[in-house]
């Protein structure tokens, strides 16, 4: 193979997970003109149309999805190969890209992120952050932050967080007209700030314990959110009642501005862990994230 070969389609596999020639120049760092160039060069030795190129967007053809199956796994080892020679220096280096929700970052990443990156100056942490369940091999994501729960199994999780709690809270000017409910079931009869996911259009159904005996409740009301924070702030307004992290409304709660209700309804959620694909060799920057993240009781 040729040199411009391989330049040519490391440029290609970018455009198409860019889907844009104007954005991918710009993580090249080269002009539109000479990419688009490269790209037709490339697909004339080749004697394939790889790229469906429109005034908007470009995609793949059929021949290059099946040439970017091929590819993707070729250039991932040369970069696992190059960042490998950085250990070897002593040094990790590359990109680590992540997938979290925005609680997790705060709680368990942020915390450590300074030290990581005084230590690590060669590695790019890009936190990719999303409530959604993202498939982050399809994706090309390195790995994910989730509760140790919902990973999947055929991922490696290692635990980077404590356990964590949930907690039903009110502001004092909500109870003025509205009853302290008993039990989860009287949830029924109060205004409820709900969860929903943009994507899939999911209502979070709010999660319950009896005697260790898991249920579900699912709750009305005329606010929903897809903001942890918003909800939150909705609860501060007394706009309802809020299902949301412990630890994000313990200061509200000491502070008289929330009131704690259900509380030995509410359950506790095993913590956060970080997953990524089982691999050959995990690359060296996402190793050391790993050894920094880890959760040691």
């Amino acid at each position: 193979m040729k040199r411009d070969d391989l330049y040519d389609l490391a440029a290609f596999a970018v455009v198409a997970e860019q889907g844009s020639f104007t954005r991918a120049a710009a993580v090249l760092g080269m002009s539109q003109s000479a990419l688009s160039h490269a790209m037709k060069s490339l697909e004339e030795r080749l004697g394939v149309r790889l790229l469906s190129r429109t005034t908007r967007s470009v995609s793949t053809t059929e021949a290059g999805e099946t040439m970017l199956r091929s590819l993707r796994p070729a250039l991932e080892d040369i970069a696992s190969g190059v960042d490998a020679l950085g250990a070897l220096r002593g040094r990790a280096s590359g990109t680590v890209r992540v997938t979290a929700t925005r609680h997790a970052v705060s709680k368990v990443v942020m915390p450590k992120l300074p030290r990581f990156l005084a230590s690590h100056p060669d590695i790019r942490l890009e936190m990719i952050v999303d409530d959604s369940l993202i498939d982050i091999v399809a994706e090309r994501i390195d790995a994910g932050i989730r509760f140790g729960d919902i990973v999947e199994k055929d991922m490696i999780a290692v635990r980077i967080g404590p356990d964590i709690r949930m907690a039903v809270v009110g502001a004092p000017s909500y109870f003025v007209d509205h009853k302290v409910p008993r039990t989860p079931r009287e949830l029924a009869g109060h205004r409820c700030i709900n969860y929903r996911r943009v994507r899939s259009g999911w209502v979070y159904a709010w999660d319950f314990e009896d005697k260790g005996r898991p249920f579900q409740v699912r709750v009305e009301g005329p606010l929903s959110f897809n903001n942890g924070d918003l909800i939150r702030e909705a609860a501060l307004a007394g706009q309802g009642l809020a299902y949301v992290f412990d630890d994000e409304v313990a200061a509200d709660i000491k502070a008289g501005r929330l009131k704690r209700i259900l509380e030995k309804w509410c359950p506790t959620f095993p913590g956060y862990y970080l997953y990524h694909p089982s691999r050959r060799q995990t690359p060296p920057a996402l190793s050391a994230l790993i050894a920094a993240l880890r959760y040691h009781p």
